[in-house]
């Protein structure tokens, strides 16, 4: 055998190679996207309820989850193509001395369709629970 009959051969197996790199690659850059997204949403969702339990009424509760729920998700750079977010604050209308709880839901679908990747959705949904105790001896609204 000589040299001369293997000529292509390179060319051949790189061909054959580089698809199948290629979708590797966008694997792990989608699965990396949709960990990244349920880790942002979770932290979002904790940090709302966080940011409610620190306000006096149930009002001021909202508006301050929020604005923490969409600085946290802007930090994280992540943009949702649809947002929902629910925030519980029955726990306000218990009396001081009562035990009480905020509970915050979110959730954010993210676009996937950038991503060229075979039978990959073109979106995925991420969605958290976040809860977090109210000061049980400090004054409510």
């Amino acid at each position: 055998m000589t040299m001369r009959d293997e000529r292509g051969a390179a060319a051949t197996e790189l061909a054959l190679l580089v698809p199948g790199f290629m979708l590797l690659l966008a694997l792990m850059v989608a699965g990396g996207r949709i960990w990244l997204a349920r880790g942002a949403v979770s932290e979002a969702a904790a940090a709302g309820a966080r940011a409610a339990t620190l306000q006096r009424s149930a009002g001021e509760a909202e508006a301050a989850a929020g604005r923490v729920i969409d600085a946290n998700l802007a930090s994280a750079s992540l943009v949702c193509v649809d947002r929902t977010v629910s925030v519980d604050t029955t726990g306000f209308a218990k009396a001081p001395g009562i035990p009480a709880v905020v509970t915050v839901s979110v959730s954010c679908t993210v676009a996937l369709s950038d991503v060229l990747l075979p039978g990959m959705p073109g979106n995925v949904s991420a969605s958290a629970v976040g809860s977090s105790a109210l000061d049980t001896f400090r004054g409510r609204r």
